[in-house]
């Protein structure tokens, strides 16, 4: 009876740590992967479903909520969306004159951006664990996992995007000649060590989108375990601990969409820079 128990705890964990993957498997062709086997077998080009979904999903709700703020916004006693909105915009705005020092327009809704869609994004691990699963295996699907951010490819896609916008902001600003000669005189300002320099701000230069998108992903990842193992204690218990939990990841979810935002400002702010 405690191995069979214990079988299903596996079963139940893999079950909601799995995603909904689409892709061409050598035997099966174009199909939707049956187990995680499966899905790996899909390979590289095999697409979670679920995560762009709702990613997409929520990067729509974002403009939505905007959008609406923006038409009925009034000069007199604002409503309770357009308090909402000015709040995370004058947030943002201090946010982005402390750390950026450079001069472009665009970083100011970049960061906007970036803070709103991962909140919202985060913010789907509040909803209740086994809701979502149960209700799409109704309609036919093996597995659904609803918070993108608990995936590696989604947190790593946005920060291999924000790598993306330093390099091309680095090159505008400085030159190609200009960013490639930064790389080489620094730290140590001397051509004779300028293979050396290559190396560490390579190296450095790599590191910033890992950094971003593992930190981000480790901490929603982690937390969702959690939530899967409290769902798996008795009812008693369960009430004891998910909500306290729940309340805590509050922070948790907020505070990961601020340090996302915040460093890929700052990295864009010295991509502005000149040394």
């Amino acid at each position: 009876m405690a191995a069979d128990n214990e079988i299903s705890a596996i079963y139940y964990i893999q079950h909601h740590l799995q995603n909904l993957t689409f892709g061409k498997h050598p035997e099966n062709g174009w199909s939707l992967a049956s187990t995680s086997a499966e899905a790996t077998e899909m390979g590289f080009w095999a697409i979670h479903l679920d995560t762009m979904g709702w990613s997409i999903g929520m990067g729509a709700l974002f403009l939505w909520l905007f959008h609406k703020a923006g038409k009925v916004a009034t000069t007199g006693v604002p409503g309770g969306l357009q308090n909402a909105v000015e709040m995370v915009i004058e947030f943002i705005e201090n946010l982005t004159r402390s750390t950026f020092h450079g001069k472009n327009k665009h970083i100011g809704p970049i960061a906007l951006t970036l803070f709103m869609w991962i909140l919202l994004m985060n913010s789907l691990k509040l909803l209740p664990v086994d809701y979502f699963p149960e209700m799409f295996g109704k309609l036919g699907f093996e597995y659904m996992k609803i918070v993108p951010t608990t995936d590696i490819n989604a947190t790593l896609g946005m920060a291999i995007g924000v790598f993306l916008m330093i390099i091309y902001y680095s090159c505008k600003v400085k030159g190609v000649a200009g960013f490639g000669k930064e790389l080489a005189l620094t730290p140590f300002n001397t051509w004779l060590l300028a293979p050396f320099n290559l190396i560490l701000e390579i190296v450095g230069l790599l590191v910033k989108p890992i950094s971003l998108g593992f930190r981000l992903f480790g901490a929603m990842f982690a937390g969702e375990v959690i939530f899967i193992l409290i769902a798996l204690l008795p009812f008693w218990a369960i009430w004891m601990l998910d909500v306290p939990w729940a309340i805590f990841h509050i922070l948790v979810i907020s505070l990961q969409a601020f340090i996302f935002t915040t460093l890929s400002v700052v990295y864009l702010s010295a991509a502005h820079e000149h040394h």
